[in-house]
């Protein structure tokens, strides 16, 4: 055989075989979300009993029970940030703060990496939905006397009131809070100090949880707000003499207060009362033409 044809099969026996190991290996370790965690591909992702739900299989139920709308609502969002982008939409930081501070206090409890999380997720949805609400009610005219009277009976909603987050551990005396603050000093959790010591019946099985108050509420146990103002987050207080008992507080989060004037707040309340005039649902379907837009189900 001539040396040259015998060469040349080898190099393309050898390109072919790289080219194999390539596509065997390329993408074998996938992410299974916005975390570390990586999966296999090749490797079942469930089993039950002696059966197995391999990654093909999975990923084909996902795409065939849930790919349009998730590509739709992930189209929804480029054209929405396209179209703001280019008709110079901003949504005042201020907002984003007030939204965000609301959704949190109807959380639980959360970590500094889920509340981390949550904010950065909670921000994108945010900036979105103003955007959209910006985008869709473009050139609709509402009278200024309209949007005033509007502002002027409902302004307190617009507003974000001072709140704070607290569990606490309430025992009957003071020797009691001092081994109960000795094992939290070394570390113990303080909802399961609570399940243990705490003579509150109300929030004893919740971990002590009294959850988000106003800081002008009614509400607050005696005391508390005065120990919670100077102690820094995710904290607990030195025992202190109450009514009920002898408290410990364990201060989760503060949220300081936000307040906008008639102006700051004007456009957000003529986009509000826009989309009611026009009995627009909030959806970006209708922008889909103002760009080339397509997609693998049209």
């Amino acid at each position: 055989m001539d040396k040259k044809l015998l060469w040349g099969i080898i190099a393309v026996l050898l390109v072919t075989n790289i080219a194999t190991l390539t596509l065997w290996n390329r993408n074998e370790a996938v992410p299974l979300g916005h975390n570390n965690n990586q999966i296999n591909q090749r490797e079942p992702v469930a089993s039950v009993g002696d059966q197995t739900i391999s990654f093909d299989g999975w990923m084909l139920t996902l795409r065939e029970n849930h790919g349009k709308k998730q590509l739709k609502d992930m189209m929804n969002r480029r054209v929405v940030q396209q179209l703001a982008e280019e008709s110079n939409v901003t949504i005042d930081e201020k907002v984003i703060t007030r939204e965000i501070a609301q959704l949190t206090t109807m959380q639980g409890v959360m970590t500094e990496e889920e509340t981390k999380n949550k904010k950065e997720q909670w921000r994108k949805d945010i900036k979105h939905r103003y955007q959209l609400e910006a985008l869709l009610t473009a050139g609709t005219d509402i009278p200024d006397e309209k949007v005033k009277n509007y502002y002027q009976d409902y302004k307190d909603q617009y507003d974000f009131k001072a709140s704070t987050q607290v569990s606490h551990i309430v025992v009957p005396d003071m020797e009691t809070a001092g081994k109960v603050n000795s094992e939290l000093e070394n570390g113990a959790s303080f909802d399961l100090l609570a399940q243990e010591y705490s003579i509150d019946e109300e929030t004893k099985d919740n971990g002590g949880y009294l959850g988000f108050l106003v800081n002008t509420s009614q509400f607050w146990p005696e005391g508390y707000l005065d120990k919670v103002e100077n102690m820094k987050e995710r904290t607990f207080s030195e025992p202190f003499q109450t009514h009920a008992g002898v408290a410990i507080v364990y201060l989760h989060r503060k949220l300081p207060s936000i307040t906008f004037d008639y102006d700051e707040i004007k456009p957000y309340v003529e986009r509000e009362l826009a989309l009611n005039q026009m009995h627009q649902s909030l959806s970006a379907d209708t922008l889909w033409d103002e760009l080339e837009t397509d997609w693998i189900y049209e």
